[in-house]
């Protein structure tokens, strides 16, 4: 979908928008594939209409239920085959 901005929408489509961000468990990705409005403006949107207590708790939801980066996996290297290698290099030297 293409991506529009908030002057482009007309009053029905924002409240839509409202709506479904409050009712869904991953607001940002659903209201972009169906409106194309990105994370920016819909934050924007929400707080311009709600107020401030209700805008903090609609928030920390939204930013709640986006997915959390994995962290790294560095591979572990044992002792054992630290010293093999260590000892077999040194020997032939």
């Amino acid at each position: 979908m293409k991506i529009r901005k908030i002057s482009e929408l007309d009053s029905i489509t924002i409240e839509k928008i409202i709506i479904k961000a409050q009712n869904e468990k991953k607001p940002y990705e659903v209201i972009k594939e169906e409106f194309g409005v990105v994370e920016k403006d819909i934050n924007e949107i929400m707080k311009k209409r709600l107020n401030k207590e209700i805008f903090e708790l609609w928030k920390k939801k939204a930013v709640a239920s986006k997915p959390k980066p994995k962290p790294m996996k560095f591979n572990t290297i044992e002792d054992d085959d630290l010293n093999a290698k260590y000892y077999i290099k040194n020997k032939f030297e």
